[in-house]
């Protein structure tokens, strides 16, 4: 069937009770704000981190699908919001509220990227609650209904208002973290000055690179040493394994360190047998040749700069997206690589799998 039907040409849709209803009524002013809504809330959790979170607002979702099919069909007490629902935000709300400390002045929006985009939800949120009222007035609506619309907008102000502290606490730990990798890289700077010096007066050039130097005194502040470290890449896999359970994907993780060799393996229930290999293979040509499976894919066709290259190295390097190089700054720490769906599907969790890697590393 044609996603076009024609039928809402002359500006008019149907309801299952009701035909021939103008798209300026307000029960479809109604349903196009609360579609509005669930998409806001898409764009939400496509930037949270959090598993508990994500599968909370998709529940959310949800809900939001069910008060859309109650517009169109009051009748149908299958499609009634219950109390249980409401409590849920409420709980939720309980729980945000008791680890931070929420404040009490009027809020400006914008502290954080995530913060924002919620707020905007928010307002969405409190439209769809003010257009179900409207509704309300003329055509009559579900008094749980009311209850969760007015308590969902509650419960968006207050995730904002978490993730600005949470934005806040990082921002902090961030300063205090810079201040001491400061003096160490002052400290670099000024032993590898010294090593210049020694080096000009034997041989009369230098032979220490001053940005090296700093770079690998930061990196062994952090525990690094120029590598992920297997905590890290524990901490990152896990990441990875709850956004694809939420996608409904089984793969191989496998992370590598700078010279290609396996660091960590993670083999997910339900997995083939054949990504395995394929995942170290994709993380090994990350760091091999310092780019993405996906972009290496693009260059490996016929004519291209690395056409035949999936020949070399005795079969390890890989042509298809998946694989990335895992980097702190400029410096490359290791590789990543996803097996278990199509190349564009594990190219988009190594993405996933990028985004977070700087709250793995914090």
């Amino acid at each position: 069937m044609s996603i076009y039907t024609k039928g809402g040409d002359k500006g008019t849709t149907n309801l299952v009770h009701t035909k021939n209803v103008s798209k300026s009524d307000d029960r479809i002013q109604l349903e196009g704000t609360i579609d509005e809504l669930t998409s806001h809330i898409g764009v939400v959790k496509t930037m949270v981190s959090d598993g508990d979170t994500i599968r909370f607002l998709e529940k959310i979702q949800e809900n939001l699908i069910t008060v859309m099919a109650g517009v169109a069909d009051p009748y149908n007490r299958e499609y009634k919001i219950n109390d249980d629902k409401t409590e849920l935000l409420e709980e939720e709300i309980d729980r945000l509220e008791a680890l931070f400390n929420r404040p009490k002045q009027f809020i400006l929006p914008g502290a954080c990227r995530l913060s924002a985009e919620i707020d905007v939800t928010r307002t969405v949120a409190r439209r769809a609650e003010r257009a179900l009222a409207a509704v309300s007035v003329k055509f009559g609506s579900d008094t749980g209904t009311k209850k969760y619309m007015n308590r969902l907008a509650d419960y968006l102000y207050v995730l904002a208002r978490y993730e600005d502290a949470r934005a806040a606490e990082k921002k902090e730990s961030s300063q205090k973290e810079t201040g001491g990798i400061g003096m160490i890289a002052e400290e670099a700077v000024g032993k590898s000055e010294k090593t210049d010096t020694v080096s000009e007066t034997v041989s009369g050039q230098s032979s220490t690179s001053v940005d090296e130097a700093v770079i690998q005194a930061v990196l062994r502040r952090i525990g690094m040493q120029g590598r992920i470290t297997l905590e890290g890449a524990k901490k990152l896999i896990e990441k990875i394994e709850q956004e694809a359970l939420r996608r409904g994907k089984k793969a191989v993780i496998a992370v590598c360190g700078p010279d290609g060799n396996p660091i960590a393996v993670h083999v997910m229930d339900g997995a083939f047998l054949v990504s395995f290999d394929v995942a170290l293979k994709k993380a090994y040509t990350s760091v091999a040749v310092k780019m993405s499976t996906m972009e290496l894919a693009g260059l490996a066709q016929p004519g291209g700069t690395f056409y035949g290259v999936d020949k070399m190295d005795g079969g390890k390097i890989v042509i298809f997206g998946g694989g990335v190089p895992l980097k702190a700054g400029d410096t490359i720490i290791g590789g990543l690589g996803i097996s278990g769906g199509t190349g564009e599907e594990d190219h988009s969790l190594a993405q996933y799998g990028l985004s977070v890697l700087p709250e793995v590393l914090a």
